[in-house]
């Protein structure tokens, strides 16, 4: 099949690799409809290539149609429709059983000291062929592949397999109070959705992003938004009574602008010979922490500061006089996507779309384009929000 791989730092291009078969018998393999590319794919291209290997299948927000089933798969069968959220987890585990799906005890991945195994993004998670191909394996089916029951099309539920919960969950950890104002920092994909969320239940919600596009789209639900400028910070006090908002989601994470010595560890890292890359990685790595600085700096006194945005380093300074003195709380971590499915099923399904979960992507591409669209999201250019690969199917880009 052909299938999205990493090369080398820096180069991503498609390939022919084997096709995914049956190994366990709680597996199925799906034909994928449809993949997007994620923010956290574009940290591949360099921040996490250390832990990448040549020919590693990459993507983890797909969703198609089930085309082989295992023979202990029990809720599925073959011609089913399907959504596959990132997280591969069990179900039954302890950490399953509290809903915490990213830290499932039967995909851990404990020699690395990591979670639960992720599709397509590096050895840290498993090292898992991922979704931006024609064929997937989805490990723990009935857990695993969530069957869709309409003939909406694929955009009312894509979204499920990471992002959508992935705001879902930011804005959930936010702790905003009835009532509240929620900063997002960064509109991108899921900043869109953290806006919008905040929106749908009822806060005020500023948005903060460089791009003029992606601040318009958050407008159009309500989103009174910024621009990234010298006085940002004034600007936020000015519009809440000189307190900050109530609750941040710093939806940028990792490699925010700013910072260029940070910058250019994070990428010198990359291109280092892969031994000593990963040690560095796992013992001196650092990120571009402005937009948590600056989400520190924004929230009120007693307000919570909640991380969506994928952070990875292992050295980071952190202000903790300040962050103390306020007294702010701060969540975070990898969306449990499966613990949030059912509280937002019925929501992407709704035919009045309240998360506009129709009005996000600006490109389609083949899966032959993808390459080209890598480039294109990184670089923020024609106005390039979200990127949707087609399998199977001959695009060109929109």
């Amino acid at each position: 099949m052909r299938a999205l791989t990493w090369q080398a730092p820096l180069k991503v291009s498609v390939e022919d690799v084997p096709d995914p078969t049956i190994i366990d018998p709680t597996d199925v393999v799906i034909r994928v409809t449809s993949s997007a590319i994620c923010g956290s794919d574009l940290h591949l291209l360099d921040v996490l290539g250390p832990f990448l290997h040549k020919d590693d299948v990459l993507g983890h927000e797909p969703m198609g149609v089930v085309v082989e089933v295992g023979s202990e798969v029990r809720n599925l069968r073959e011609g089913d429709r399907v959504v596959i959220p990132f997280v591969i987890a069990c179900g039954h585990c302890y950490m399953c059983a509290r809903g915490l799906t990213t830290q499932c005890e039967t995909t851990q991945n404990r020699d690395q000291k990591a979670g639960a195994s992720l599709y397509g993004y590096t050895e840290l998670y498993g090292r898992v062929p991922g979704g931006q191909a024609e064929y997937l394996r989805v490990p723990f089916a009935d857990v695993n592949a969530m069957k869709i029951h309409t003939d909406l099309p694929d955009e009312r539920y894509l979204f499920l397999s990471d992002i959508l919960p992935t705001a879902w969950q930011g804005v959930d950890y936010a702790a905003v109070p009835a009532d509240g104002t929620l900063l997002v920092m960064g509109l991108g994909p899921v900043g869109q959705f953290a806006a919008r969320i905040g929106a749908y239940r009822g806060y005020r919600v500023l948005g903060v992003d460089l791009v003029p596009e992606r601040r318009a789209l958050a407008e159009r639900y309500g989103v009174e938004t910024l621009d990234v400028t010298d006085d940002l910070h004034a600007r936020i006090q000015d519009l809440t009574e000189g307190r900050g908002p109530h609750s941040v989601v710093d939806a940028v994470g990792m490699e925010a602008h700013g910072n260029p010595f940070a910058a250019f560890a994070q990428t010198a890292t990359g291109l280092l010979p892969s031994a000593a890359s990963k040690r560095l990685a796992k013992t001196l790595s650092v990120d571009r922490l402005s937009a948590l600085m600056a989400s520190i700096e924004a929230v009120q006194r007693g307000g919570t500061v909640s991380l969506s945005g994928v952070y990875g380093g292992v050295a980071d300074p952190m202000p903790m006089l300040t962050m103390f003195d306020k007294g702010i709380g701060l969540r975070m971590g990898q969306c449990n996507v499966q613990r949030w499915i059912p509280d937002l099923w019925p929501i992407v399904e709704d035919p009045a779309d309240p998360l506009g979960v129709m009005d996000l992507v600006t490109h389609h591409a083949s899966l032959e384009e993808a390459p080209a669209m890598y480039d294109l999201f990184k670089k923020k250019e024609d106005g390039c929000i979200k990127v949707v690969l087609h399998p199977g199917e001959q695009l060109s880009g929109r």
